[in-house]
């Protein structure tokens, strides 16, 4: 068959179907174009080709119902069109795939952009991604580093937590460093081992360089730089408010451990548990959260039903960050809208500043809260931590030096 300008055009055309109609009305198109079928008949029933690849009734075109999910789906997609779709296979699947990949990205990035790159130090490699805003023209903006969890990546972390979105109301970066696979087989941070939890060492070295990188890169307003992260990335987010004070103005802890709990993986799980397993510290080798030399402003989120990582975490990641700048604390309560109560402490210094908040939301679990069904580990019944943490962070700036 020859690849003439009018292939091509089907080819697009079938692109674009596979966005609107989904891979069934695609693959018809697809096979039009091969079958030498002419412009006259692209409104033909695309159903009667159904019998030649009866496997495609059950693919659902991609929603937004999980970006791996997503991923899954166009992988299965690919596969399909090239079982049948003949000797340019190849170029058909990945336009389809690409196209659509780019749509993700979009969904992903909003009205901003969402860009990706590579950091490589000492310590090792690792990727991240970038939500720019869509107000960005140079101006200097705040950056939030968002540090995912166990089994989660960048995207998957942006589309539960709806940071990104959050971030483009609020005129702010958003950086999500990833773990590597051959560093973590459960793409956890390494928070437990002692080489990733000192300044200058390991991945605490990699994710201050990634932040490094990106305030060289972009108009970043130095004094509002913060950390948060979920679970591991929550410990993590930890290690880098106990490592960095001159870099991160505050820090956000959600279902998280304090820093310097534990110093391999049989004190890690004994560290995420209750307050009997880290005092057992002859048997477990967990140890106790020792205050911070310096107070880090820290917002920490945790359910009282979390299950993987025990509530009492939030009392110790509190205390460890406060140290002795509080004076005054309080305790509200309250509803989120979608439905869950929370009790939050508030705890201020002696000019009146709140350097920290705790929220425990009734009911919850392992998850982030308020977050999206789009990504994984997520409560939407929840108060929205995103806008929390941001809210939090904007009270904060590191002071000049």
């Amino acid at each position: 068959m020859k690849l003439d300008e009018g292939f091509l055009a089907q080819m697009r055309e079938a692109t674009r179907i596979l966005q609107k109609d989904g891979p069934v009305a695609a693959t018809a198109a697809i096979q039009r174009a091969l079958h030498g079928s002419t412009a006259q008949d692209s409104s033909a029933d695309w159903s009667r080709f159904l019998p030649q690849a009866p496997e495609l009734r059950d693919i659902n075109p991609p929603q937004a119902s999980g970006v791996e999910q997503n991923f899954q789906k166009l992988d299965g997609i690919r596969s399909r069109i090239k079982a049948f779709s003949g000797k340019w296979a190849d170029a058909i699947a990945q336009q389809a795939v690409e196209d659509v990949e780019i749509k993700e990205a979009g969904d992903l990035a909003g009205k901003g952009r969402f860009i990706a790159g590579t950091c490589t130090n000492h310590a090792g490699t690792r990727t991240w991604k970038l939500y720019i805003p869509s107000g960005y023209t140079g101006q200097a903006l705040p950056l939030v580093v968002m540090l995912h969890g166990c089994t989660q990546n960048p995207d998957d972390f942006a589309a539960g937590t709806g940071m990104n979105i959050v971030a483009e109301d609020n005129h702010c970066f958003v950086l999500y460093p990833a773990q590597a696979k051959n560093a973590n087989a459960s793409n956890c941070w390494n928070w437990f081992n002692p080489r990733d939890q000192r300044r200058d060492s390991g991945e605490a070295s990699i994710i201050a360089d990634i932040t490094r990188q990106i305030i060289r890169e972009y108009a970043i307003d130095t004094r509002r730089v913060y950390v948060a992260g979920l679970s591991a990335g929550g410990a993590m987010a930890a290690v880098m408010g106990a490592s960095y004070p001159d870099l991160y103005a505050a820090i956000g802890v959600h279902s998280g451990v304090p820093h310097g709990v534990a110093h391999n993986l049989p004190s890690a799980f004994a560290a995420m548990k209750n307050r009997k397993a880290k005092s057992s510290a002859p048997t477990t080798g967990a140890r106790k959260a020792e205050p911070f030399r310096h107070a880090v402003p820290v917002i920490i989120f945790h359910g009282d039903c979390d299950a993987t990582v025990d509530p009492s975490n939030a009392d110790q990641v509190l205390v460890q960050c406060t140290s002795d700048a509080v004076v005054a604390s309080k305790v509200d309560s309250g509803n989120a809208p979608n439905g869950r109560s929370y009790t939050r402490t508030i705890q201020s210094d002696g000019q009146g500043k709140v350097v920290a908040e705790k929220w425990i939301v009734c009911g919850a679990g392992h998850a982030w809260s308020g977050g999206s069904c789009k990504g994984s580990y997520t409560d939407p019944e929840g108060p929205d931590a995103a806008r929390e943490m941001l809210r939090f962070f904007y009270t904060h700036e590191r002071k000049a030096e």
